[in-house]
């Protein structure tokens, strides 16, 4: 597949382009690329790259979510019918004066245009997957197992048991579709509705495969690799596009990854930064110390300041968890505990009971 450009370089625009902005250099563009307007051979690709850019763009949380994750991470949580939902191209190709709609950039997408025939987009497929902290941070790459349906492997998705057992519907010449004509009077009503003989395919078998029973489908088993991109949280999904279940006719459904990042034993998580608690002694407390603390990347020593108090934060820069589809680290944040013990020897209780003293004179 190939690597997207930035949805602003396609526009020509910044960041900081206005809504009336993006607008204005997408009907530019529209004008210069548009397919009623431009035959050379990639003026539809790059009309379909600046549409799909401008529907980004011009809806203020697309363009936000696009902004915050990037190209990757925004592709992971919007499919193509998401991306161009609600966007309003009909006005401006009203304004331009071409016949080359909305419906149209769309479909091109898939690879078809709409002739009446309903093209049914396959079942989408939810998975869990449960991760460790490092490998949210560090990313990771996991092989998952899944049952989908798919096409049929003998008969190839036809349901036939052999090519030549198939052949075009007579009622409806193909097309899937009849035309039921009604006259009243001077009026005529026609009802174009599913032909009944074919079921609305367009065709008839006559020997159905026997391992699928004619459905040109099967339950398989999959294991599919997902990659987990560094600095991902609990909670988030990732789409992977055309891995889910197969209908008859049509393109495959979306697997979805939600992922699930298990409890750590030292850390918390807070963003993009880890907090750990760090129990020490009073006299450490008092007067000062070093000592080793756990890291994502391996021990580290961390200096405890003479009079350091309980609740303190000690920071350590760029120790957290990398910023999902960003530069950068979080930091890891170090609460101080004064650790009290609940027994004592008998010297150590005599020592405190000198100190006490020591500390009233002041």
């Amino acid at each position: 597949m190939p690597v997207k450009r930035d949805y602003y370089e396609v526009l020509g625009v910044s960041k900081s382009t206005s809504e009336d902005g993006i607008k204005d250099s997408y009907r530019k563009l529209a004008m210069q690329y548009h397919p009623d307007r431009n035959k050379s051979p990639d003026a539809e690709e790059r009309f379909k790259e600046i549409s799909e850019a401008y529907a980004v763009l011009s809806d203020r949380e697309k363009r936000r979510q696009y902004d915050l994750l990037g190209h990757s991470g925004f592709d992971q949580r919007y499919t193509t019918e998401d991306i161009f939902r609600g966007v309003d191209f009909g006005s401006i190709f009203k304004d331009l004066g071409f016949g080359f709609g909305f419906e149209d950039v769309f479909s091109s997408f898939f690879g078809r245009r709409n002739y009446g025939r309903r093209v049914i987009k396959g079942r989408d497929i939810a998975f869990g997957l449960e991760i460790s902290l490092e490998e949210a941070a560090k990313g990771v790459e996991k092989g998952i197992k899944i049952s989908r349906v798919e096409k049929c492997d003998v008969c190839s998705g036809t349901g036939a048991s052999s090519k030549d057992k198939i052949r075009t519907c007579p009622r409806c010449k193909g097309n899937g579709k009849v035309q039921n004509v009604r006259r009243n009077g001077f009026s005529m009503f026609v009802q174009v509705t599913s032909c009944p003989s074919c079921k609305g395919k367009g065709k008839i078998i006559d020997s159905p495969c026997r391992k699928c029973r004619g459905t040109g489908l099967e339950k398989k088993p999959r294991t599919i690799t997902v990659k987990v991109p560094p600095g991902i949280d609990g909670g988030y999904q990732l789409r992977l596009r055309g891995e889910g279940e197969m209908p008859v006719e049509g393109y495959p459904g979306d697997l979805y990854v939600e992922i699930n990042v298990t409890q750590h034993k030292d850390f918390k998580r807070i963003g993009d930064n880890l907090l750990h608690d760090l129990k020490i002694s009073f006299p450490q407390a008092t007067l000062g110390t070093r000592v080793t603390v756990p890291t994502l990347d391996g021990n580290a020593q961390v200096k405890i300041h003479r009079g350091t108090q309980p609740g303190e934060i000690i920071r350590l820069k760029g120790k957290g968890v990398p910023q999902l589809q960003g530069y950068g680290r979080g930091d890891l944040l170090i609460k101080i505990d004064i650790s009290v013990p609940k027994k004592l020897t008998k010297q150590q209780k005599t020592l405190l009971e000198k100190l006490a003293i020591e500390f009233d004179k002041n």
